[in-house]
């Protein structure tokens, strides 16, 4: 632990230094303890069914409620913030019917790995230097990042549940040091949200009932990455072409006005994933979408839960030249993907 001749905030500012010349964009530190009204709201949304098929979500829900809950010597939460921002807007995409548009954070490799390397950097430094124990996390594990991000004066959970932040507004990546080091903690974030909903009245299915809450069965990005089975038909049509995930409610948010583009080359946008042709990625067999998304995020999802949303693309894509791809799938053996062929056959042949 700390040497008589170390202070507490010598370390700090030692470990921030490190953090900063790593790449990491923030860094703010909290006490490994979040108050009840945190669990109070994780259980409500639980309770209400929100989580839909995340089932993980329900079932590491008291480790996920308290930082201690998941590892008991923990004494202190480092919270770091990687901006992913992008150059231009990330909306752009939407209008161009016969192309998919992929939320921006999966147009590049995937950010656990970048992330990842960077944190256990970043933890080496710690446990040597401080003689600590340490635990890393970089959203694949049950921690309340947003919240603790919050508590650590990264910026605030905006309306849209994401964190916001006044430097780089709705584009961060978070990531968590677990440590059994006290160290000063950074005053907590005030809510800068004001009167302003523009995150609430860009969501295409209508997924928040109100400010700061959100039903994730009906938000685009847990239905095209997380939700494996059919999509509700009557949120089909609302969901354009985005076969990836979404990015309204981030990008409209005002605060990105403050936010310069990533400056991490590894996350810049692959150019063909920008705007990808729906029928280049319908002629895709499973070899191939692997191929094509290796590195990146996208390659979680399967080719199958790849398909099904690219199909739904195309229904709405009012493009007959798709027309042959889509009835070609109606034969396919998965009943959802088969299904999802039917719905936008019709929907090409109503046009």
């Amino acid at each position: 632990m700390f040497s008589a001749s170390l202070k507490k905030s010598d370390a700090l500012s030692q470990i921030r230094a490190r953090a900063l010349a790593l790449g990491f964009d923030e860094i703010g530190v909290t006490s490994a303890e979040l108050p009840d009204r945190v669990a109070d709201g994780l259980a409500g949304f639980l309770a209400e069914g929100h989580h839909g098929t995340m089932g993980w979500l329900q079932d590491r829900a008291a480790q996920r409620s308290s930082p201690r809950g998941l590892w008991p010597d923990a004494r202190s939460v480092i919270s770091l913030g990687f901006s992913y921002a992008p150059e231009g807007d990330p909306l752009a995409g939407l209008e161009q019917k016969s192309t998919g548009n992929i939320s921006v954070y999966a147009r590049g490799r995937d950010y656990h790995d970048v992330i990842k390397g960077k944190l256990k950097h970043l933890a080496q430094f710690i446990a040597t230097m401080f003689d600590a124990e340490v635990k890393v996390f970089v959203d694949t594990a049950p921690v309340m990042e947003k919240p603790l991000a919050q508590q650590a004066g990264l910026g605030w959970q905006g309306k849209h549940t994401n964190l916001v932040s006044r430097r780089h507004g709705s584009w961060l990546f978070l990531a968590e040091i677990y440590t059994n080091l006290d160290l000063p903690a950074d005053p907590p974030h005030l809510d800068r949200c004001g009167s302003c909903h523009r995150c609430l009245d860009a969501c295409p299915t209508d997924a928040f009932p109100s400010p700061y809450r959100l039903d994730a069965r009906r938000c685009i990005s847990y239905l095209t990455i997380e939700h494996e089975g059919p999509i509700p038909e009557d949120l089909r049509p609302a969901m354009g072409n985005r076969i990836y995930g979404c990015d309204d409610c981030l990008a409209v948010c005002p605060w990105n006005r403050f936010a310069e583009a990533g400056r991490e080359a590894k996350l810049s946008a692959r150019p063909e994933l920008v705007s990808p042709d729906l029928a280049t990625l319908l002629s895709d067999d499973d070899a191939a979408f692997r191929a094509r998304f290796a590195g990146g995020p996208i390659k979680r999802i399967g080719h199958a839960r790849m398909r099904r949303n690219l199909l739904i693309a195309a229904g709405n894509s009012a493009d007959p030249s798709l027309l042959q791809q889509v009835e070609a799938a109606r034969g396919a053996a998965d009943p959802v993907i088969a299904q999802t062929a039917d719905w936008a056959s019709a929907r090409l042949r109503a046009c």
